[in-house]
């Protein structure tokens, strides 16, 4: 049978979807759809997806976005009472050697542990779970350590082995010509002196106190599966090696099956498998556990200044003051490609795992990077070049002449660097091996 704590918890939610406190956001949907959220939560799934798709994600009505939200917990609590149901009549009821009673799930389990993680991170992912983040991650929590001690019994420490880690891949790293210049991880009063040349760096052992480097590390798969709920969570994952590629293509797939499919793969092996990236998605707010292996670099605490005379972000309207850093996860093998692109924030992207080579362009030099203008949907794309950086000298020369002329500085960033990235400066990325990164957006 299911704990009493963990029955008492689903019960306690159940309650609270129910019983909106006044002024909650749900209340401005339709009193018709909340009326049947006790009965028909998979009806106002469907119903909710179809709003928040009907609008662009930052114009959805927060309605919607909790409506969707409330359906998928209120439908996942039903996944998981149904199975306790169906497994206590079919099954029955089965004792061990000491008389302890459980409910004998045998291979129906799986299904209903995974449908139930599917409905909790698809609310993260679609709708952004406002307000019920907390909920939803100790929904999650809870039923990890049920379906942990039923699949392990007792909690073990386990050693880690020598092939528990990503295999080598082959891939050709560039000759740099053009350093960044590197600084072993300045003061804070130092760091905000270099803010003021308005240039990047490469900061040396700034993240030599995280736990994903060392006690807790992200270079192990199976620490990376075990904080995943064995890879059952869900991630959003480009697929192919860049999206200004034609092909290139989203989906939505469990950390296992990504791991394997694209980061565990065996380096000899010839057939074209294609290229998945978890880019720029917040996956410390989803995964909250993976969030505490690592902090905020003090720099972000800084007050850096606006985009400088002759910055093409200058001329926009600034995005508000954050309170705190951005955080977004970049995680996928050899060969992902973040196309030369600026962002609207001052940015310190730190490696975790692998390396990668970055090339960098001030803004000063953006006549000469084709910026893209507004494509299908008036979707403006000025941040973003037309250029494929490593291209071939004749198809830039051909395409693009003026973009050779244009100065760059570049750099290898390896496991445990920091890199400082102004706001506007143009940024080319790709990864030269199996490569975990976050970076932190800050104003």
């Amino acid at each position: 049978m299911l704990p009493t704590p963990f029955l008492e918890l689903l019960t306690r939610s159940l309650q609270i979807l129910h019983q909106p406190a006044p002024h909650d956001p749900i209340l401005d949907c339709p009193p018709s759809t909340r009326s049947i959220l006790p009965t028909r939560p998979a009806s106002l799934i469907q119903l909710a997806h179809a709003k928040i798709h009907s609008f662009p994600f930052s114009q959805v009505p927060i309605c919607w976005r909790r409506l969707f939200t409330d359906a998928s917990i209120a439908q996942a609590v039903k996944v998981v009472k149904d199975a306790v149901v169906e497994a206590t009549e079919s099954a029955g009821v089965v004792e061990d050697a000491d008389g302890n009673k459980a409910v004998d799930w045998g291979a129906r389990r799986e299904d209903w542990v995974q449908e139930t993680v599917r409905l909790l991170d698809m609310a993260v992912i679609m709708a952004g779970a406002p307000e019920r983040e907390g909920m939803i991650e100790e929904l999650l929590s809870a039923l990890q350590d049920y379906a942990e001690e039923r699949d392990d019994g007792p909690p073990r420490k386990k050693r880690r082995t020598e092939d528990d880690r990503f295999p080598a891949e082959r891939i050709n790293v560039p000759k740099i010509q053009k350093q960044i210049p590197s600084q072993a991880a300045p003061s804070m009063e130092a760091f905000e002196k270099h803010l003021e040349t308005g240039l990047p760096l490469v900061i040396q052992d700034a993240l030599a106190h995280w736990p994903a480097l060392h006690q807790r590390p992200w270079n192990s798969p199976a620490y990376l599966l075990k904080k995943t709920f064995g890879g059952r969570r869900l991630i959003p994952v480009e697929i192919g090696r860049s999206y200004t590629d034609s092909g290139w293509g989203q989906t939505i797939t469990t950390f296992k099956d990504f791991m394997s499919k694209y980061l565990l793969r065996d380096p000899t092996d010839t057939q074209e498998k294609g290229i998945g990236y978890l880019a720029q998605h917040d996956l410390f707010t989803q995964v909250p556990t993976l969030r505490n292996d690592i902090s905020i670099p003090d720099y972000c605490y800084t007050n850096p200044p606006p985009p400088a005379l002759g910055n093409p972000l200058g001329d926009k309207e600034q995005p508000p003051k954050l309170e705190e850093a951005l955080l977004n996860a970049w995680f996928g093998p050899a060969g992902t490609v973040s196309p030369l692109h600026t962002d609207p924030y001052h940015n310190i992207l730190c490696q975790v795992v692998g390396k990668k080579y970055i090339r960098l362009y001030d803004p000063s030099e953006s006549s000469k990077l084709y910026p893209k203008g507004s494509e299908g949907g008036g979707v403006d794309m000025s941040n973003t070049s037309e250029v494929d950086v490593e291209a071939t000298d004749e198809m830039l020369d051909e395409e693009y002449p003026l973009f050779r002329r244009a100065e760059y500085v570049e750099t290898i960033l390896h496991e445990g660097e920091c890199l400082y990235i102004p706001v506007g400066w143009w940024h080319y990325v790709r990864s030269l091996t199996v490569s975990f990164s976050v970076s932190f957006w800050w104003n």
